[in-house]
């Protein structure tokens, strides 16, 4: 069983979402799960212009870090996605990741684990979670959660490590997605997995 997670930080090894994810990894790793970090924070990553050309070629068309990823993350039970806060919400580089990635990426991701960690000097940490919780939400993902909301306060690494609320919320955080990704496993092993449905479009302007 695996996890990747991915940093969508500018900043790499010794960054504060680099430091949050490398808390849960190690958690992970405990429970005997194998995990990846993947840093993208710091790629030119185009937005999606909805083209709908990944409906013909089962790929983004821009052929970037995300179709890189793409196969980390069909293949990975669970998925972890880290975020600093700008002007209260996702790094824009993220923002462009997620959207193309979730979007283009013809595999199901029913019933993969996700769970979303952020990174703040102060503020902004709530509206950004929301946010990144709505890629997992519309695509049957099951989220992962702590005793509170998975946000880490600070400006450098060693500020990170002594918020020892975030930092413990982070590590509750590896061990209940460990348990979820081992719980789920074992009843798709025994009964498979839910009934899955045709998607129903409605458009509310005739």
């Amino acid at each position: 069983m695996n996890v990747l997670l991915i940093n969508g930080s500018p900043h790499g090894k010794d960054g504060c979402t680099q430091t949050a994810l490398e808390v849960v990894a190690e958690t992970l790793n405990a429970e005997s799960i194998d995990t990846q970090i993947v840093h993208v924070g710091h790629k030119d990553i185009h937005g999606c212009i909805a083209c709908f050309k990944c409906a013909e070629l089962g790929r983004c068309v821009f052929n970037d870090i995300v179709n890189e990823v793409a196969p980390l993350f069909e293949k990975a039970d669970g998925l972890v996605i880290g975020s600093p806060v700008y002007f209260a919400g996702m790094a824009g580089g993220m923002t462009s990741f997620l959207d193309r990635l979730f979007f283009s990426t013809p595999f199901s991701k029913r019933m993969k684990v996700g769970a979303a960690v952020v990174s703040a000097r102060r503020a902004g940490t709530t509206a950004t979670f929301d946010a990144m919780n709505k890629y997992f939400t519309i695509s049957e993902m099951p989220i992962a959660s702590s005793r509170y909301w998975n946000m880490v306060h600070g400006y450098s690494r060693q500020d990170v490590m002594q918020d020892a609320e975030g930092v413990q919320c982070l590590r509750i955080l590896g061990r209940n997605m460990a348990f979820l990704i081992r719980a789920i496993a074992a009843e798709r092993e025994r009964n498979g997995l839910p009934a899955a449905e045709e998607v129903t479009y409605t458009n509310f302007i005739r």
